[in-house]
């Protein structure tokens, strides 16, 4: 706040009369000086916060607890809710050939986020990384019994169907399951969790890392055309846009689309562990990615420090551009194909 200048003036004034003079004080005059337009830019320069997760500034300290919530991604589960107001959103493989999404938010909570899809323990590992309140509708039985077990604080529709989570009359189940992030708030105020705990912040840099030039190019899950992501970036907003068979991915209620500053795709071990095609996914032991951002292609390596997955280069961490990020986890980087 800038300084205000106070001063004060006393005038005695001898006023002439027959009874003699008489001496009179003026009160003290307080002036504000207005701050300019430059001055006004200076302070908030240097008094922003940044949202921990997506390294956007912000005037005062974001202590939002993370809230992590299984989005379905099937094609009649789209164009869904919430998506644009995602900080991170990690993209896997649920079984067969069918990606699932876990949305993270913490800089902003939408109205309404959705369709709600069942939890994997891979799921809950992502949402465990950042001290989550964790959302689902139905589970594996791995994943039951880590929920069951106390692990993570969370909400699931199987419990609450119908009085927090509700079904939307415009679909079909299993793809009509939403909750309002009203409802998730009231459901973790009547379990007692805790809603203010700040994650640990990811390292970001305005200038990014630059690497080769690539300005499209699209991730796919066993060549399946209705799980194939073709990403564009667009220089005039630094931000890649993301497309599904021509179609733009957008928010169902806004119409808003999901612009990305980063898409980070990490190679990992995937293994078939039932007869349904249920798997486990390796998210500890670190290896080979891409990082794209600003329009260039990283070669990275990845590693899970603290339950998060971090992009390494030669030197170490690489930062993120401040925005929003998608991280895609394949069975192989040979899944990502160079426009």
């Amino acid at each position: 706040m800038l300084k205000q200048t106070v001063f004060s003036v006393a005038t005695l004034l001898l006023l002439a009369g027959c009874n003699g003079s008489k001496e009179e004080v003026v009160e003290p005059i307080s002036e504000t000086k207005e701050p300019t337009v430059e001055e006004v830019e200076e302070i908030k320069e240097e008094s922003a916060f940044t949202y921990p997760l997506t390294g956007l500034k912000v005037d005062e300290a974001a202590t939002n607890r993370p809230i992590a919530v299984t989005v379905n991604n099937h094609p009649k589960a789209r164009p869904q809710s919430g998506l644009h107001k995602a900080d991170i959103v990690y993209e896997m493989l649920a079984e067969g050939d069918v990606t699932r999404l876990v949305a993270v938010y913490q800089s902003t909570y939408p109205q309404l986020v959705g369709p709600v899809r069942s939890s994997r323990t891979y799921f809950i590992d992502i949402a465990k990384g950042f001290d989550s309140i964790y959302i689902a509708h139905g589970y594996s039985p791995d994943a039951k019994a880590v929920l069951s077990s106390g692990e993570i604080d969370h909400l699931n529709g199987m419990q609450y169907d119908g009085t927090l989570f509700h079904r939307a009359s415009d679909r079909q189940a299993p793809h009509n399951s939403y909750i309002t992030f009203e409802n998730i708030l009231k459901g973790a105020d009547k379990l007692g969790f805790e809603t203010v705990a700040v994650p640990t912040p990811l390292t970001f840099s305005e200038e990014g890392t630059e690497g080769q030039n690539q300005q499209s190019f699209s991730v796919s899950y066993y060549n399946n055309s209705d799980f194939t992501s073709q990403y564009q970036f667009d220089s005039t907003t630094s931000s890649y846009s993301r497309y599904n068979k021509g179609t733009q991915l957008i928010d169902k209620e806004s119409q808003e689309p999901i612009t990305l500053s980063n898409i980070f795709v990490i190679e990992t071990d995937h293994e078939v562990v039932d007869s349904v095609g249920r798997r486990d996914i390796d998210l500890t032991s670190g290896g080979s990615g891409y990082l794209f951002q600003n329009g260039f292609k990283l070669d990275v390596k990845w590693k899970n420090e603290n339950g998060i997955l971090i992009p390494y280069g030669e030197k170490g961490p690489l930062p993120f551009i401040p925005g929003q990020t998608w991280v895609h986890i394949v069975p192989s980087l040979s899944s990502v194909q160079m426009d």
